[in-house]
């Protein structure tokens, strides 16, 4: 397995980008066919999710539209519990399928916030998608329609997540490996 030093610490390949891409092609065609003949609106949420959200989108068949709205709660490797909305959404949501497109869903906490936050604009719909689940770090049930991973609760970079801004452009998925 190929290893990188980022900042201080050493990650190791874990899923490699044949294997994301697949997985990305499978959920654009899963969300073509239940979406057939709506136009749904795919809400990225930054920074994490943004090439998980371009790739996603360009495996969609059917019209859709993409915005992006930008929340923090991590710092370095650990979430800090509190959710601050950095970036909000302007678009009417009102009687749309809205489509959150997230890189990890880690406790829940910030889906749960979000489709709270969201069902006040009286969208039709609203379907969490997110390349990785951690579904041993859940705290509350989460009704996640589409995930390409589900994995353990790991530290992990790439494909657009980062350790402290850092990482976000390799094409694998690489997990901290454990300091001895």
């Amino acid at each position: 397995m190929n290893r990188v030093t980022i900042i201080d610490k050493t990650f190791e390949t874990s899923i490699a980008e044949a294997d994301i891409l697949r997985r990305v092609g499978e959920l654009g065609r899963q969300i073509s066919e239940d979406y057939a003949g709506k136009r749904p609106l795919l809400l990225g949420v930054l920074n994490g999710a943004f090439i998980f959200a371009a790739d996603l989108m360009r495996r969609i068949t059917i019209p859709c539209e993409i915005s992006f709205v930008k929340l923090a709660s991590y710092q370095g490797t650990t979430s800090t519990g509190q959710i601050k909305e950095v970036m909000g959404i302007n678009e009417d949501l009102t009687g749309r399928h809205v489509i959150i497109v997230e890189d990890i869903v880690d406790t829940g906490r910030t889906m749960r916030r979000m489709i709270e936050q969201l069902g006040t604009r009286h969208p039709a719909s609203i379907s969490v998608c997110t390349l990785f689940v951690k579904p041993d770090k859940l705290e509350a049930p989460l009704d996640i329609r589409y995930a390409a991973f589900q994995i353990p609760n790991d530290f992990i970079v790439g494909y657009g997540l980062d350790y402290d801004q850092q990482g976000r452009g390799l094409r694998d998925i690489c997990t901290l490996v454990a300091e001895k």
